[in-house]
């Protein structure tokens, strides 16, 4: 299951956003939890754990064409040093291992913000814990935290419109389609979407759960 383009892969980002700054600490990821899952922030010793788990052909086939396929050895090192820690120095990204909470040693996937005016959310999961509902778990976690600790006005989030898996997260989410384009993916050029969702179409969402 995978959403977006960036979660594990090496390209470089869009530039900032223009939205409002966070209110917490620009470079701090906090560690987050839902009712079965452990969110630790990023660090370069996860590499080892992302490189175990990410070179699936179901994990990336629908992410950026950006990621190199077959992914090198040092594929999840180099992510890491040169696109997800310096995010989070610029005080521009937030990326989180997602962990069983009953297995907190085991790396199951990756989940990112990024401060983008195109792109603000990413994730993939490892296949054995698809079908579960974790990373819709995983998923609504950070979208609180992107709107009510970040005080972020607008999530927006591309996808290949063949994601029917992430599709169904939007959905569940009270995300809207509000374009379509056709981008270049690992597997090939598709189809895709973009999706969207404010802070207020948020909390009436949530609100009504």
């Amino acid at each position: 299951m995978v959403e977006a383009d960036r979660s594990g892969g090496n390209s470089a980002r869009d530039g900032a956003s223009t939205s409002p700054g966070p209110r917490i600490l620009r470079n701090h990821v906090p560690e987050l939890q839902t009712e079965r899952l452990l969110l630790l922030p990023l660090s370069l010793d996860d590499a080892p754990a992302i490189q175990a788990v990410f070179p699936q052909w179901e994990v990336v086939r629908q992410m950026n064409a950006a990621i190199p396929w077959p992914y090198p050895a040092d594929g999840a090192e180099t992510f890491l040093r040169e696109v997800a820690l310096p995010q989070v120095e610029r005080g521009e990204g937030w990326n989180w291992s997602i962990r069983p909470r009953d297995e907190p040693a085991r790396l199951i996937g990756l989940i990112t913000l990024v401060k983008s005016e195109t792109d603000n959310r990413g994730f993939w999961l490892d296949p054995d814990y698809w079908g579960r509902g974790l990373m819709t778990e995983a998923a609504n976690r950070v979208t609180s935290f992107w709107f009510e600790e970040l005080g972020m006005p607008l999530l927006r989030v591309p996808k290949a419109s063949a994601n029917i898996a992430s599709r169904r997260i939007s959905v569940k989410q009270g995300m809207r389609v509000v374009g379509e384009t056709e981008k270049d993916y690992v597997e090939g050029l598709l189809p895709g979407e973009i999706w969207e969702i404010t802070a207020e179409e948020w909390r009436a969402h949530r609100s009504r759960r």
